[in-house]
């Protein structure tokens, strides 16, 4: 008896090492491997725009709240009205085929899109800034979780804006509601409605870091920000229902990675909120 239980000790031990041996020569987890485009390129000409319809919020997609890496974000009740400006990223194979937070599969060939707070699914005509292209997409992930990125788009809706290759651009996302009619851009030959871009090409924008009720405060920003920027941080005043606020800003940029790299320090220079600004 006591032989047989050495054994079977001995057996165990054995199974053992052979599983952390095979577990240690196994190749990194997909997770680990960099986004990218396909290898096969796409006519993305041939794949329509999203269309807005009313859909059922997803059960899975619109908690109250949750938290990413240490932040908490919250969920929009309604996407209505929403109007926002700032960079936007894509994402291609690295996620391709995943199940979204929507519970839908991402597909990086359809007309998609992530979001942090609009509810899902939320329908957005996105315009690329510079060169005054849009698609409309259906919002039915969360994300993206980077510091100073707005919306993230499938890899067909971000070829079809031209930022592929960049990586990133600036963007205005506007939500859109099924039956309505859809805002349009100058180049179409309609009027630009209040929410669309004035100029086909946009020269620079700005990192907003503050608005505040009183001078002091503004300058009071500013002096702790020019260690940081320097001459690019700016007070502009601007007057907003009968009361004059004054804007704390950073800029004109015309480079995102420039931006990125004065947005991933802001927080040690004691702010935690920003936006992109684009005149």
């Amino acid at each position: 008896m006591r032989y047989l239980t050495l054994n079977l000790i001995k057996l165990a031990i054995w199974i053992v090492l052979s599983v952390l041996f095979a577990a240690c020569s196994q190749p990194a987890k997909k997770a680990t491997v960099s986004d990218s485009a396909p290898e096969k390129s796409i006519d993305v000409s041939k794949i329509p725009d999203a269309v807005p319809r009313n859909e059922p919020r997803s059960r899975y997609g619109n908690p109250e709240s949750y938290e990413v890496f240490g932040k908490r974000y919250y969920v929009m009740e309604s996407s209505q009205g929403f109007v926002e400006r700032g960079v936007a990223s894509w994402y291609g194979t690295k996620f391709h085929g995943r199940r979204t937070s929507s519970g839908e599969t991402y597909d990086m060939y359809a007309m998609t899109a992530a979001h942090k707070n609009l509810p899902l699914p939320t329908y957005v005509k996105v315009t690329n800034l510079k060169n005054n292209r849009h698609v409309i997409v259906k919002v039915n992930d969360r994300g993206p979780f980077h510091e100073n990125r707005i919306i993230d788009l499938s890899y067909t809706a971000a070829t079809k804006l031209d930022i592929v290759k960049q990586g990133t651009g600036l963007v205005e996302v506007v939500a859109l509601e099924p039956g309505q009619p859809l805002p349009v851009s100058r180049d179409e030959g309609a009027p630009v409605v209040d929410t669309s871009i004035q100029d086909s090409e946009v020269s620079g924008f700005y990192i907003q870091v503050g608005s505040f009720s009183e001078l002091t405060n503004a300058q009071n920003m500013k002096r702790r920000l020019d260690a940081l920027a320097g001459q690019q941080v700016n007070i502009s005043p601007i007057e907003l229902a009968g009361k004059t606020l004054y804007r704390v800003r950073i800029g004109p940029l015309t480079d995102i990675d420039t931006s990125d790299e004065i947005v991933s320090q802001l927080q040690q220079y004691g702010v935690s909120e920003h936006r992109i600004v684009v005149n």
